[in-house]
């Protein structure tokens, strides 16, 4: 068995389900921390802050610091700061995780004349905000989706995700955007950066094909798929991009690695 020096984790469907954690998700993370070895909680989610992430996570039980986490809207942010300067004018679709990051990198919220229009999830959507972002894009604008997950989550079943708003201001302004999340290698390279270790140690663990798997595929690191969430053993025999280890859960990946 190989030895990963780094863990990039899921989180909805590899560590809890709406508001329960998976079995065995917690003792992994206990055994990483003991073991020293370091680790990301890498989300899709857009909306919450690091440290928003981290307190849910403390209430279930499981070790987290705001550190410990990194999002799509983190990822945007860092992003954007490698292609523009703080002061840069960027118009946001997105909620509270989103913005704070942005604002974090010193980048100036506007809906006036902005260099960049930036589309996270926004469950206050408007047909004024649609209106907003496709006239900056076609008036030049870059434009930016923290990522494109076509459902959202919930308690209550499947919501429609960031992907739904992306397709909605693409066929409104004519363009396609610089996607960052989750399959694609932006987050996962910037990532990396954060957690310190090179992609050939590194192990990213998650539920779903589509954006777990196929982002450790794109980015040429091994992939655990865990049989706890969205995509089953069956998908993933049919999968273009296999994973490299399949487990039921997280309580089986630690029995194989300390054995």
């Amino acid at each position: 068995m190989k030895t990963y020096r780094g863990y990039l984790l899921d989180l909805d469907g590899t560590i809890y389900r709406g508001k329960e954690v998976i079995p065995g998700a917690a003792e992994f993370i206990l055994h990483l921390r003991k073991s020293k070895v370091p680790y990301l909680f890498l989300t899709n989610n857009s909306a919450a802050t690091s440290e928003h992430v981290a307190s849910r996570l403390q209430a279930m039980g499981i070790a987290a610091a705001a550190d410990d986490v990194y999002t799509s809207a983190m990822a945007t942010a860092h992003f954007l700061a490698e292609h523009a300067s703080p002061g840069t004018p960027v118009c946001v679709i997105g909620e509270e995780g989103l913005r704070t990051e942005l604002t974090r990198q010193g980048f100036v919220l506007t809906e006036e004349k902005p260099h960049y229009v930036i589309v996270g999830i926004d469950r206050a959507f408007t047909y004024e905000k649609l209106t907003v972002a496709a006239r900056a894009i076609r008036n030049g604008a870059t434009f930016i989706a923290t990522n494109r997950d076509a459902a959202l989550p919930s308690e209550n079943g499947l919501f429609p995700g960031n992907g739904s708003l992306v397709a909605a201001v693409s066929v409104a302004s004519g363009k396609e955007p610089i996607v960052i999340g989750k399959p694609e290698p932006i987050i996962v390279r910037l990532a990396l950066d954060m957690l310190g270790t090179a992609a050939e140690e590194t192990l990213i663990v998650g539920d779903n094909l589509f954006t777990d798997i196929d982002a450790g595929a794109g980015s040429g690191i091994d992939t655990l798929h865990v049989l706890t969430g969205f995509s089953s053993a069956e998908d993933a025999q049919n999968h273009p991009n296999r994973p490299t280890h399949s487990a039921a859960d997280l309580s089986e990946w630690l029995r194989r690695i300390s054995s």
